[in-house]
């Protein structure tokens, strides 16, 4: 991939305005949560598997946006969901519910509800969490594939450090610029290659524009879930639940300058899986954003092995 700005290789390579639904589906405990469909489009190459995608901790269905609609065009559906507390689902009253556990519930109840029978999951960070733990309720017939957008097994713990310092900050802002530039000194040493369009693009992913305001699109009672973290913390064993994912394909997308998915942790997910590869994006970290025509197009070709 060349060292070209994002905003202008998402210029060059720029797919129609695709058709897509909004859809929402209740919780098992009575929330009202959001979802995006882009529905398969008519290839004559037969069916693709559906996708589903998961997004990372305080980010919500817009950042699969650009992959979806690439990936609809080659005739697979796509579903992305918002976790209660972001994006366009409702917010939970207690912060402890903001959990793993309580929102696979939430994940299972959208895959009822959308009859999604066979599918490969596409998890961005904490969805690449969420795609572990599912491999216990859901068999290979069921979850196809799994491709890891920059988390493994192992987290480093420097990336939780830094994420809990900015979490449930700057909630409320003066305008999208504004957003831009934080997102830019936070986050700049891991997008070298980003340009001031890029960081704009990346901003109005993650915030909206409400009552003259420029608010997040997350519950910031969100941070309570890493603020009693610190390194003396027993970090959970989750190797156990990656090898019940080696009966099937494994794609991990890694940032180059990722600081929350390390090279030892690739190096040991691809010898402890014996159907897995690794794509690294240069010029990315944590989490790669999935605009890049080159990222499209592998994951596009490891789908056509399913």
């Amino acid at each position: 991939m060349t060292s070209a700005p994002l905003h202008a290789l998402d210029h060059t390579n720029a797919t129609p305005a695709p058709k897509e639904r909004d859809f929402s589906w209740k919780s098992p405990d009575g929330l009202t949560l959001a979802g995006r469909e882009w529905p398969a489009a008519e290839t004559g190459t037969g069916q693709a598997i559906p996708v589903l995608c998961l997004p990372g901790l305080s980010r919500n269905i817009r950042d699969f946006s650009e992959i979806a609609c690439f990936l609809q065009a080659r005739g697979h559906r796509v579903i992305a969901l918002d976790y209660r507390g972001r994006g366009n689902s409702d917010w939970d009253s207690d912060w402890r519910n903001y959990a793993l556990p309580v929102e696979e519930k939430d994940i299972a109840a959208a895959i009822e509800t959308l009859g999604l029978d066979r599918f490969a999951v596409l998890g961005t960070s904490r969805g690449g969490l969420h795609a572990l733990v599912m491999a216990h309720r859901y068999p290979a017939d069921r979850m196809a594939a799994v491709i890891f957008n920059d988390v493994g097994p192992h987290i480093e713990m420097r990336a939780i450090h830094r994420i809990a310092a900015t979490l449930g900050h700057h909630m409320k802002n003066a305008s999208m610029d504004a957003v831009a530039g934080t997102l830019k000194r936070t986050l700049g040493h891991q997008f070298p290659s980003f340009e001031d369009a890029d960081w704009l693009k990346l901003a109005g992913q993650l915030a909206s524009e409400r009552d003259g305001e420029v608010v997040m699109d997350y519950d910031p009672a969100l941070a309570h879930q890493l603020a009693s973290l610190d390194d003396a913390t027993p970090a959970p064993d989750l190797w156990p639940l990656y090898d019940l994912l080696t009966d099937r394909p494994v794609l991990v997308l890694h940032g180059e300058h990722s600081d929350l998915l390390s090279t030892d942790t690739c190096r040991t997910m691809l010898e402890r899986h014996p159907n897995a590869e690794v794509s690294t994006i240069p010029g990315q970290g944590h989490a790669p954003v999935l605009w890049e025509s080159a990222t499209h197009e592998k994951v596009a070709e490891f789908l056509k092995a399913l």
